[in-house]
């Protein structure tokens, strides 16, 4: 499955800090808990790539 591969398999998504200074992404879906912990400055780093795609992703909406 690629990035512009649609898929019906449906997931939730949790943000937040842990206990122990990290930033977590946690995601659970179909039987599946993966949690991702990150430090804050590869937070901020993926944070960054959100909001360049989402840009892009906004600019390729616009010229539909």
């Amino acid at each position: 499955m690629g990035i512009n591969s649609e898929s019906t398999v449906e997931a939730n998504l949790q943000i937040g800090p842990t206990d122990q200074g990290m930033v977590r992404l946690y995601v659970e879906g179909n039987g599946v808990e993966l949690p991702m912990d990150f430090d804050p400055d590869e937070a901020l780093e993926i944070a960054e790539e959100l909001t360049a795609a989402a840009e892009r992703a906004r600019a390729v909406a616009k010229k539909r």
